[in-house]
């Protein structure tokens, strides 16, 4: 938009605007200022903020003073600013929403803060957060508007690149989601055409285990970590029907490749407590607690807690009987994970512990 074309300034009080003339704006800016004008000049010069004022009196409300941090901001010296309206810092991608707000403000001589994109001298934009204020004399009259400006283009970068990644996220959940489904189906048709439907089952148990364990992490995970007690929660909670369930650990986060081994190992905690173990009666509960130490290696170790109880009298199974016990040992294995089993009387406690970058 031209700039004859944009909406003129600020034209209030009852007084007649007068054009801008420099020796006369000066004279005013000083006689408003008084003993502090000295004061003024060096704290403008030394503050990192770019800072102008306006004058309101004058015609189209022009710029009357301006730091070296707003020159420095903006590519114009003092003596191309000063004078003229700050609209010649909009331009044709400045959003008029965001300037009707600067002019309602003006109008109602009210504080804002609008976030609005401008220019430089060269033509390159950058992101502006602008606070304006009215600033008024002894006698409660308007005097000038106050304004700053603060550079925000990194940070409006950075929130692209977080939608952007995001997005990417949401691609990628709703592949995986139908990776899984694809291998689902699979099982289920090899089972059924080997009559192994029984074996195709539990196949597909720790399918879907997997898969929820990735499923409320994918936002997380594509930007580089993930939330281990999501995580766990959301592998367990198929499992956890009125709360038989706690969970005690620390808001903690590691790499993706950490939610396969969590989210296996605990499936087959569950299946075995559902079964045989704490989750097959009526009074048991599970205690599932995390925490992580300094491993070998300068490795992280994340450890898992598995506490039954009120369940019924729990013996040893025998080696290799191909429980989902001895699925987890091979599992982490792996990983070089280890695991720690104590049955007690009043249930299994399991104790996961493995290293990761």
């Amino acid at each position: 938009m031209a700039e004859d074309d944009k909406p003129r300034g600020l034209k209030s009080s009852n007084q007649a605007m007068q054009p801008f003339d420099r020796r006369a704006s000066e004279k005013r800016r000083d006689n408003f200022e008084g003993s502090s004008g000295l004061l003024f000049e060096q704290a403008m010069a030394q503050t990192r903020m770019a800072v102008c004022l306006t004058d309101p009196h004058l015609e189209d409300d022009p710029i009357v003073f301006c730091n070296e941090a707003f020159e420095n901001l903006t590519g114009y010296s003092r003596d191309e600013v000063v004078g003229r309206n700050c609209r010649f810092l909009q331009g044709p991608d400045t959003d008029e929403n965001q300037v009707a707000r600067i002019r309602k403000a003006l109008a109602n001589e009210d504080v804002a803060v609008v976030e609005l994109l401008n220019y430089r001298k060269d033509g390159t934009s950058f992101w502006n957060t602008l606070h304006l204020g009215p600033i008024y004399d002894d006698d409660g009259k308007l005097r000038y508007f106050f304004g700053s400006q603060w550079d925000v283009t990194d940070i409006h970068q950075a929130r692209a690149q977080e939608r952007h990644a995001k997005a990417i996220a949401r691609e990628v959940s709703h592949r995986l989601k139908n990776v899984f489904s694809v291998i689902g189906g699979i099982v289920n048709v090899t089972g059924r055409a080997m009559d192994a439907r029984p074996v195709a089952r539990k196949i597909n148990e720790r399918v879907q285990a997997l898969g929820r364990s990735y499923e409320p992490t994918f936002d997380d995970a594509v930007l580089g970590n993930i939330d281990i007690g999501q995580a766990i929660r959301s592998v367990l909670a198929p499992y956890d029907s009125g709360g038989r369930i706690t969970y005690d650990g620390p808001d903690s986060r590691a790499e993706p490749n950490v939610v396969s081994v969590i989210g296996l190992s605990l499936h087959e905690l569950a299946t075995n407590a559902t079964k045989y173990g704490a989750l097959s009666t009526e009074d048991g509960h599970v205690d599932v607690q995390w925490s992580y130490r300094r491993g070998e290696e300068g490795l992280k170790a994340l450890t898992i807690n598995w506490i039954e109880h009120g369940g019924p009298e729990v013996s040893e199974p025998d080696e290799n009987d191909g429980t989902g016990i001895d699925i987890l040992r091979n599992l982490l294995q792996f990983t070089r994970g280890e695991l720690k089993l104590d049955w007690k009387s009043e249930g299994l406690h399991a104790c996961i512990d493995f290293p990761f970058e």
